[in-house]
């Protein structure tokens, strides 16, 4: 109740014109959290105070989740996990800060027991993810957005789950999380202007194979185009094209961190495109939190 009072007092001396008055309310404000942002948005809808209020009001919501995004953002880096769904989603609240998180979980876990439904244990690799491609991208229609891949809606979680379609990164995402909740070895790779996933030969495999995958991988996945089958040598072949060596990291599974840090070069790169310098700012500040 004293914080409450504490809080309606400061936003009445929002609109101050004298400017120091304004930045001692704002840090205080700013003090409170997330636990100020029901009183701001409250008074922005019920308050007619003008435009300078208003603006000074959306600012200071946006900078108290702003810090809450970097904030939950270094919890991660710091925890033992290292949770690739829970990361994509601190991310996309960057953009969504009120995004239903449930959402999210409840259509993945769908998707997961759909796939679950069709596999067991006498199944290959390549029988199982013939399940896992048919049930993602023909029943659940999960598409790569060809026609505005730059956009940064096909990075974000929430709107990919929505729409069904987004870019190399975000659908690999997706796959590799579903993948693992089904004790699939499937997970990232970090390839130059792309990104697809890596099946581990766990259980020796290659052996049998004609070339054995000197990357402990059996094979590739592309989600981007359906869940099409590489091997290295397709690898090779497409780093060629770009004039690139042979480097490990293109052919293994990359952390979360460094799948997580590529998406924010993704909405970077996004925002510098239609001109956006505030995020592109604030974007470069979280990928930072990711180096350090």
């Amino acid at each position: 109740m004293k914080d409450e009072k504490s809080i309606r007092a400061l936003i009445q001396l929002i609109d101050d014109p004298d400017e120091n008055v304004f930045g001692h309310v704002r840090d205080t404000l700013m003090s409170y959290g997330a636990n100020a942002i029901p009183y701001l948005e409250d008074s922005w809808e019920e308050k007619d105070y003008g435009l300078i209020f208003q603006g000074r009001i959306e600012q200071i919501i946006h900078d108290i989740q702003f810090e809450e995004v970097k904030s939950k953002l270094k919890d991660w880096v710091d925890s033992s996990d290292k949770d690739l769904l829970r990361g994509a989603i601190i991310i996309a609240k960057y953009q969504y800060p009120g995004l239903d998180e449930e959402i999210i979980r409840t259509t993945i876990q769908e998707i997961r027991k759909d796939i679950w439904l069709e596999l067991n244990h006498k199944q290959t690799a390549f029988e199982q993810v013939k399940i896992f491609n048919r049930i993602f991208f023909e029943t659940h229609h999960f598409h790569g957005d060809s026609k505005h891949f730059h956009s940064p809606m096909n990075s974000f979680i929430n709107t990919v789950i929505e729409s069904r379609k987004g870019n190399p990164l975000s659908l690999s995402l997706i796959y590799s999380v579903i993948a693992e909740s089904l004790d699939l070895p499937i997970y990232g790779v970090n390839l130059p202007n792309h990104f697809i996933l890596a099946y581990l030969d766990e259980n020796g495999s290659s052996l049998f194979l004609p070339e054995k995958n000197e990357y402990g991988v059996l094979f590739y996945i592309n989600p981007f185009s359906k869940g099409s089958i590489l091997d290295a040598k397709s690898i090779k072949e497409f780093l060629d094209t770009l004039h690139l060596p042979y480097e490990r990291e293109f052919f293994e599974p990359c952390s979360n961190s460094a799948l997580l840090k590529r998406m924010l070069a993704n909405l970077i790169s996004s925002f510098q495109q239609v001109g956006n310098a505030e995020k592109v700012t604030e974007l470069t500040e979280l990928r930072t939190i990711l180096t350090t």
